[in-house]
């Protein structure tokens, strides 16, 4: 993936003051970006399998580089499915801000919380908790906002709601991504 954005920056950089989404395949699998977000400049630079510490360290390739205007992230799930305990994920979250403020101070950051996925279901707790302390931390934060997708996905019973989601059961179908 790296390698590939490389190759499409030396075509055409994306233009500066664009709205970046930068995470796991969630974002790299959102192919209808451009046409959710009429009239906003985006670039989509989700690489399948990331954790937020990947987003940290690809950086300076995929994030500085376009000097955006807001960043959204979304990476989480793969982090506690790989093992990563929700305060640790927290910590990645504020890592990741801290590394995009040493050189885009004044850049907006938008966390999208981790998704609840059928295929995930015994993460469900951890993503909770990982969910509510990154809320809470972004609370103490400026220019930082926390977009909760985990509550909408859930149905009355507070389980994922399997119609948004591609038969893999883990990534969203387009009804998913509205």
């Amino acid at each position: 993936d790296m390698q590939r954005f490389a190759a499409e920056d030396a075509v055409a950089m994306p233009p500066p003051g664009s709205v970046l989404f930068v995470g796991s395949s969630s974002i790299r699998l959102w192919h209808t970006l451009a046409a959710d977000f009429p009239g906003v400049p985006v670039i989509n630079r989700g690489f399948g399998g990331s954790e937020i510490r990947d987003s940290t360290w690809y950086a300076d390739r995929i994030v500085v580089p376009y000097a955006p205007r807001m960043i959204v992230l979304y990476a989480g799930d793969n982090d506690l499915a790989s093992g990563r305990s929700p305060s640790q994920l927290r910590d990645d979250f504020r890592s990741f801000v801290t590394r995009v403020r040493h050189d885009l101070p004044g850049v907006k950051i938008a966390y999208i919380s981790n998704k609840p996925s059928p295929s995930r279901m015994r993460l469900l707790p951890a993503q909770r908790e990982a969910n509510s302390l990154i809320l809470q931390d972004i609370a103490t934060m400026k220019r930082v906002q926390f977009i909760d997708i985990f509550t909408p996905m859930l149905d009355a019973h507070g389980q994922p709601r399997a119609e948004l989601f591609r038969e893999d059961r883990l990534h969203m179908n387009p009804a998913g991504y509205e």
